[in-house]
């Protein structure tokens, strides 16, 4: 139509164009412009933190009593007397992760496997609240029970000559209990969004139950459930006042896991909260160990971003 702007139409009768165009609203605009607020609210809180991390890490390894190679080559952690090797708190923290992945990741799995291919609506509506109330409790909690219930438990398992009152083990096991909710519900997100037809077609050809989520419903989630136990290992190597609890208050390079041993979130907590000058070695120490513990939960992260990529399947 001659003369006509674009975005307009004509009105059969003869009437005036309409306006077509989108047309700006207010309340729209500041929902827009809030929740983009937020979003860079929490990109430039996550930059601060890193900035902040990097720039006190930077005073601790600019003083000349700190040697790089020994930092991370040394087996002695002792900032009072000039020895900063970090192996001690990087092994208990390993130790203690590697013992909540070995009770977190089968547990959380076989709950979600339950979940997703055997239970009901009702028994689902029960045990859900229940992982969820699991996963509320606060953890200064899980750290008492671990050293009230679960130390004396193993020494009376073990040995009291064995598994000291500190120890990694206790710790560890109650991370992992810790952990089994994100487990479970990460990984039945990722068995549910399995399509039911695959399952039909499974049993179709005559396979079991156990035999359908073992061999199609798992496998055709992998990438799910991967990523769930990338996540839960990064919450378990982050925890903090189970291991302050229940592992240790000092640093010790040993790979027993019935003996007291201090994580670097451990160490972190215990230097913290002493009387420590500002700027001086020791505070600045706490920083390094936050910054190493900030790039392997990076790592982690990365690499479960990696594997969702990598073995996603797609369903039409």
């Amino acid at each position: 139509m001659a003369g006509a702007g674009q975005g307009d139409t004509t009105v059969p009768g003869g009437g005036p164009p309409l306006d077509l165009r989108r047309k700006p609203r207010l309340a729209e605009t500041i929902i827009q412009g809030f929740l983009f607020l937020c979003g860079a609210i929490s990109i430039l809180t996550t930059l601060g933190i890193v900035l902040v991390l990097g720039r006190e890490s930077l005073l601790f390894f600019a003083n000349e009593e700190v040697d790089l190679l020994k930092f991370f080559g040394g087996t002695e952690w002792q900032p009072a007397i000039g020895r900063f090797g970090i192996w001690p708190l990087v092994t208990a923290t390993f130790m203690a992760s590697l013992i909540a992945m070995a009770v977190a990741l089968p547990m959380g799995l076989c709950i979600a496997i339950y979940l997703s291919e055997y239970a009901g609506h009702r028994a689902r509506s029960i045990l859900k609240p229940i992982l969820e109330v699991l996963a509320g409790i606060p953890t200064v909690v899980y750290g008492y029970f671990a050293l009230t219930f679960m130390t004396p438990l193993l020494r009376v398992i073990f040995g009291r000559d064995l598994v000291e009152i500190y120890n990694t083990a206790s710790a560890g096991i109650v991370i992992g209990i810790l952990v089994i909710p994100l487990v479970s519900s990460m990984s039945e997100d990722a068995l549910s969004a399995v399509p039911n037809s695959l399952r039909q077609a499974s049993y179709g050809l005559g396979a079991t139950r156990l035999e359908t989520a073992v061999r199609i419903v798992v496998p055709a989630a992998l990438s799910g459930v991967a990523a769930a136990f990338i996540v839960a290992i990064s919450r378990a190597i982050g925890e903090t006042m189970i291991v302050a609890i229940a592992a240790g208050a000092g640093p010790n390079f040993t790979f027993s896991p019935f003996r007291a041993a201090e994580t670097m979130t451990g160490h972190i907590v215990r230097i913290s909260g002493g009387d420590l000058s500002y700027d001086s070695i020791d505070y600045n120490s706490i920083f390094a160990i936050g910054l190493l513990l900030f790039l392997i939960t990076l790592s982690l992260n990365i690499l479960s971003q990696w594997i969702v990529r990598r073995f996603r399947e797609e369903y039409e």
